[in-house]
């Protein structure tokens, strides 16, 4: 039987001593909101997996979809101002 092993070491941002750049970051920091609104939705959702949705399960959920749609109109409406080679 051959052996199959790999070639090279794994390669990860942390072997390979690379942070993101500020512009990225930044990037992040602005869609945060939205992340946060979509985390809150997910977890609701989840917490309707191992159980039939009650009804304060529905409006949690209404409650997050309207959240997450809130935060993406927000997110689009915000004007960035993107200088050249930054992340957008």
């Amino acid at each position: 039987m051959i052996p199959i092993a790999a070639l090279q070491g794994l390669v990860t941002a942390a072997s390979l001593g690379f942070e993101p750049p500020a512009a990225e970051l930044d990037a992040i920091e602005h869609e945060m909101p939205l992340i946060r609104a979509e985390v809150e939705l997910l977890d609701a959702q989840i917490m309707t997996l191992v159980r039939p949705a009650s009804e304060l399960d529905v409006r949690r959920i209404r409650r997050a979809r309207n959240r997450v749609m809130a935060a993406r109109r927000d997110l689009t409406n915000r004007t960035v101002t993107v200088q050249p080679g930054g992340a957008a």
